[in-house]
């Protein structure tokens, strides 16, 4: 509780003579917490607490700078201590798309959430932000047999499976490189997105990159925390690439090729998502993303069913569920 204290001495000094209560308002898979702030006139801000030797604010603030520059509603930033890793930052409130979905609000909130991934993608420039290349996505691959296969199913690859998954790993790669590239947010889902005026309030930036077009719509989509029905889902895709078009974004021009980009980076995202989950319960204790495995693994596992040269993968995937199968364990 450390923290807290600084945390609180240092709103004093911001605002002397005025009372307010600290309360958690959330945490993320990172060391990053956030505390909200409640004055006695009403009004709430939102501490952001990021240890100095854990985590960095300096990418954070320049991913605000850019989205917000592109129209997004991202938190202002009010005020700062980097020394100590400290932000104040505008309240988006508590309400997230997950939280808030109902039968009459969530095309409404899809529509805004496309809307705004729109004007920041339209603000691409190279440069600005850390590639998404080879070597970043071969390393979130990676994730998958080393903490997914080897730590939570705790199985060892044969050699002809590595191998296997090896070259399947190639051919995500260059399908996922052959994409035109923008501003990728890297968590563009129904947690890091709140029901705000304007809509949609977006959190959890820090790790933008800039890299492939359908990187967000995958993690929109095909969020790890809700399931939609497919048609639906394919609605949202021909909405996005039609005002993607007129936006001038460089979508393909045929909806079949830029709806297998979707469709591969999905399997890319899935698999480095499996392994990230995998790692937050055995190495950060955070079990929590276990009950969200089996749908990553079904969005995985459908990509693959309905593209040939994913075949061998699949092949694998059943062998490694087969395993599980037996100590009771299954997708």
């Amino acid at each position: 509780m450390e923290r807290k204290g600084k945390i609180e001495a240092w709103l004093s000094s911001l605002h002397p003579g005025r009372r307010f209560a600290l309360t958690p308002a959330s945490a993320d898979a990172s060391f990053r917490r956030y505390f909200r702030a409640s004055f006695d006139d009403g009004a709430t801000r939102v501490v952001m607490d990021a240890p100095p030797e854990r985590e960095d604010c300096g990418p954070w603030l320049h991913v605000q700078k850019l989205f917000h520059a592109a129209g997004a509603h991202v938190p202002e930033v009010l005020a700062s201590d980097l020394a100590q890793g400290f932000l104040l930052i505008e309240d988006l409130g508590s309400t997230t798309y997950l939280a808030a979905f109902d039968a009459d609000n969530t095309v409404a909130l899809y529509h805004d959430a496309i809307e705004a991934l729109i004007r920041i993608q339209c603000a691409s420039q190279p440069h600005e932000l850390p590639p998404y290349d080879r070597a970043l996505l071969q390393r979130e691959l990676d994730l998958f047999p080393d903490w997914y296969v080897a730590k939570h199913l705790k199985i060892e690859l044969t050699d002809a499976q590595r191998k296997v998954l090896a070259a399947a790993f190639e051919k995500i790669l260059a399908a996922n490189l052959a994409e035109p590239q923008v501003y990728v947010h890297r968590d563009y889902h129904s947690r890091n997105l709140m029901v705000t005026r304007p809509n949609p309030g977006i959190v959890d930036f820090q790790d933008a990159v800039y890299g492939p077009i359908s990187y967000d719509l995958v993690s929109l989509f095909k969020d790890a925390y809700v399931e939609w029905p497919e048609e639906l889902v394919l609605d949202w895709l021909v909405r996005y690439w039609e005002k993607a078009r007129k936006a001038g974004l460089p979508v393909r021009a045929d909806f079949a090729d830029f709806y297998r980009d979707y469709e591969w980076m999905g399997v890319q995202r899935h698999i480095k998502v499996l392994g990230i989950f995998a790692r937050l319960c055995h190495r950060d204790g955070k079990d929590g993303y276990l009950k969200d495995m089996p749908l990553v693994a079904k969005y995985l596992r459908a990509a693959c069913a309905r593209y040939r040269d994913l075949g061998p993968l699949l092949k694998l995937l059943d062998e490694l569920e087969n395993r599980q199968a037996q100590v009771g364990y299954t997708f």
